[in-house]
């Protein structure tokens, strides 16, 4: 019995001593495959992130430069306010001195706003009947008005400014109270019995 096993065993040796080397080898290529995957993810992961943060640095730093005035611009709209009420409450006559003043607050008031302009400021006024929209406007009070629809924009109180798109200041208004608009009049009653 020992002698028939013996054969069998030489020939597993054989068999194992061949297939050894090779599914060491075999076994070690598949850990290094395996680890060149990981290592390719890896770095694959880090060049997206390093993609990432570069974008991102220069979305903030385009950001940086196009609102830089944001701040500059809000200062001076109080000065802007200042030269459109005083030209709306100018003196009239017939003085030339007067005249000359008024001239030079109104050439003022427009270089300013064109100055604005040039630099992306934009002013936001909406007119009578302009729907009210809360990203661009702030309701100061609401009234009843019979000639626009409720909601809609009665009266700018005092005009608001955009830099790009991003409001540096709201439009202040009056907004037209519920219930109030041309399909109805104010204070009149409606029979709902019929």
């Amino acid at each position: 019995m020992t002698d028939d096993s013996a054969p069998a065993d030489i020939d597993g040796d054989a068999a194992s001593r061949n297939d050894g080397p090779d599914a060491s080898l075999e076994a070690m290529l598949d850990v290094l495959q395996a680890e060149n995957a990981a290592m390719k993810d890896q770095m694959l992961r880090v060049a997206a992130e390093a993609e990432n943060a570069k974008r991102r640095a220069e979305r903030e730093a385009n950001d940086a430069r196009a609102y830089a005035i944001q701040r500059f611009a809000r200062d001076l709209l109080g000065a802007a306010d200042n030269l459109s009420r005083a030209l709306q409450h100018s003196p009239g006559g017939e003085d030339s001195v007067v005249k000359n003043f008024v001239l030079g607050v109104e050439l003022t008031e427009k270089e300013l706003q064109g100055a604005f302009e040039r630099n992306g400021l934009k002013k936001v006024e909406p007119q009578k009947g302009a729907k009210f929209d809360p990203n661009l406007h702030q309701a100061m009070m609401e009234q009843p008005a019979g000639d626009v629809e409720p909601g809609a924009v009665i009266q700018t109180m005092q005009a608001g400014y955009e830099l790009m798109g991003r409001i540096v200041r709201p439009a202040l208004v009056v907004v037209a109270a519920k219930g109030s608009g041309t399909g109805s009049e104010v204070g009149q009653t409606v029979d709902t019995k019929a």
